[in-house]
């Protein structure tokens, strides 16, 4: 056992004086010791229970036989954050999840890990952690919230952001925005769409890093205390026969991810994420294999915000299994890869059924024959961009109009609120990646305002930064290179024409390569906007959208 280092001889009893002093007894100490990473705290509603997720996964390594030692994880509410500064500090959290938790892990030897998270960053930040440090770990999330009732309909958070759009346009009164307020998120969890949170819980069990459910039992049912002793009681036998990330998280098992991405139609933002954790494990993913994957893989699932149905009745109609399995029909899920069950891909999903052909078409029946996602490329994207193909308006997948230009979120926020923007539009909203936000704020507010003011179905968004999985809509995000390192998205002028063409896989501004090299001699870079703090440092060290937004290591 890897703690065995720090436990036994006699040079290892100031370590055994320290354990005494914590409480441990000597029976304590000679069993493997499992560390817990709770994400718990008071003020992201996806954690707020995950204290009691905690307790579950203490009793069930016990039960197992080791010992369970808690430390914690830091995360940010996307949408407490949302639409001001505090939104820069939301995907920077997932490099510090990841070293904090590394740098815990390893200052203190345990033999297993157990990952706790839910919400946006906390997920794909703690994978990056597994999958760096391959020592036998598992993930159990907090689950999803469960959906809210609004006019008798079924609600998301989406709909509450929605909603300030449509009272500004003068479409809803006080008094029915004052019920999406209070109507909207009735329960603990992670907010109940197919959200960036939910993406990568489920996306979890695809890997193989999570057991089944992890991504699609409610916070509030009690199966989900259940589901995480079952995980404390796993992580040790993951402990005795040695099973480590890396034999999980496989280069087939990252095609089984982005397959069952498509599928699902999950957040853009798996685009960021699924390449990071896979660069951990070291495993390559471009988004040319994003887009030959989602040639082939049919869009069966249409959860808020893209249709009606939310993360319940995904996990009514048979879970994130129940998908796999019907996708598996078509013989492209590598149904060999290893898994926390300790049993393969194929042994898990033998056997799950499709229990609600509404809400998991059959792969007969899709809601269309290519993935969730699309990867754009063109003059304004030479290295990618993309699109959550699923939720934009059929009559938005070919658009072309004059573009409407802005370098920040809050400018493009006004011209919207202010009946600014017209029908056609293109807007633009540039200077706001990795490098140039800095921190690629996510841009719920503008997509939400578009829709709530009923422009969904005639107005464009492409930007350099990125979309919370809530979005819908015609949302062009990780627009590659950024515009604070010169991208072409920094030369686009107002009025230029810009032609989006979703299923041909293009975005262009109608500009001759001749203008815009002569543009790129003109242009000068922007100051940084912050110059001190973690911020500053982040920028100097983090790479393009799409490469996933990882931190470079300085080169000598």
């Amino acid at each position: 056992m890897k703690s065995d280092e720090i436990k036994y001889g006699v040079q290892n009893a100031p370590h055994r004086v320290l354990y005494n002093a914590l409480g441990y007894t000597a029976e304590e100490q000679s069993r493997p010791l499992i560390g817990i990473v709770s994400s718990y705290n008071e003020i992201v509603p996806g954690h707020m229970n995950i204290d009691k997720i905690t307790e579950a996964v203490r009793i069930g390594i016990a039960m197992a036989g080791g010992t369970p030692i808690v430390f914690p994880a830091i995360a940010v509410c996307d949408g407490i954050a949302m639409g001001h500064q505090g939104m820069k500090y939301s995907l920077v959290t997932r490099d510090l999840i990841a070293d904090s938790t590394e740098c815990m892990a390893m200052a203190h030897g345990f033999d297993g890990l157990v990952m706790i998270p839910n919400c946006d960053k906390n997920v794909p930040g703690l994978l990056m952690a597994a999958a760096r440090m391959n020592i036998p770990t598992i993930v159990v999330s907090g689950g999803p919230m469960l959906a809210g009732t609004v006019n008798g309909c079924k609600v998301s958070l989406s709909a509450a952001y929605e909603a300030v759009g449509a009272y500004a346009a003068g479409k809803i009164n006080d008094e029915q925005l004052k019920e999406y307020e209070e109507k909207t998120c009735p329960t603990c969890g992670s907010c109940s769409g197919m959200y960036t949170a939910n993406s990568m819980n489920c996306l979890t069990e695809v890997l193989g890093m999570g057991l089944r459910g992890n991504g699609t039992i409610p916070a509030v049912y009690s199966e989900r205390i259940r589901l995480a002793k079952k995980a404390g009681m796993q992580i040790m036998e993951l402990v005795r026969k040695d099973i480590r990330p890396r034999d999980i998280m496989t280069k087939e098992a990252f095609e089984n991810a982005l397959t069952i991405d498509m599928a699902l139609g999950c957040s853009t933002n798996s685009m960021l994420h699924l390449p990071a954790i896979a660069h951990e494990a070291g495993v390559e993913i471009n988004l040319d294999i994003a887009n030959q994957i989602s040639d082939k893989v049919p869009n069966v699932c249409h959860l808020a915000p893209a249709g009606q149905h939310h993360m319940e009745d995904l996990n009514e109609a048979g879970g994130v299994y129940a998908v796999m399995n019907e996708i598996n029909k078509l013989g492209i899920i590598h149904t060999e890869c290893m898994t926390v069950t300790g049993k393969t891909v194929g042994e898990n999903i033998a056997g799950a059924v499709n229990k609600n052909t509404e809400v998991i078409r059959p792969v007969e029946n899709p809601y269309s024959k290519t993935g969730g996602i699309a990867v754009l490329r063109g003059n304004i994207a030479p290295d990618s961009c993309v699109v959550k193909r699923s939720a934009v308006a059929p009559e938005m997948l070919v658009h072309e109009g004059p573009a409407r230009v802005f370098d920040c979120e809050e400018d493009a926020m006004e011209a919207i609120m202010t009946d600014k923007i017209n029908p056609g539009d293109v807007v633009v909203i540039r200077y706001e990646g990795p490098k140039g936000g800095p921190g690629m704020r996510e841009m719920l507010n503008p997509t939400s305002a578009i829709i709530g003011r009923g422009l969904g179905s005639t107005v464009a968004l492409i930007t350099d930064g990125r979309f919370s999985g809530a979005t819908r809509g015609a949302a062009i995000g990780h627009v590659s290179p950024e515009a604070a390192v010169g991208g072409p998205i920094a030369l686009i002028e107002e009025g230029d024409i810009i032609a989006i063409d979703i299923m041909a896989n293009t975005i262009n501004v109608k500009v001759s390569d001749e203008e815009l090299a002569e543009r790129k001699k003109a242009w000068t870079p922007k100051e940084p906007r912050i110059k001190t703090g973690y911020l500053a440092r982040y920028s100097a060290l983090v790479t393009s959208g799409n490469t996933g937004a990882i931190l470079s290591v300085p080169q000598k």
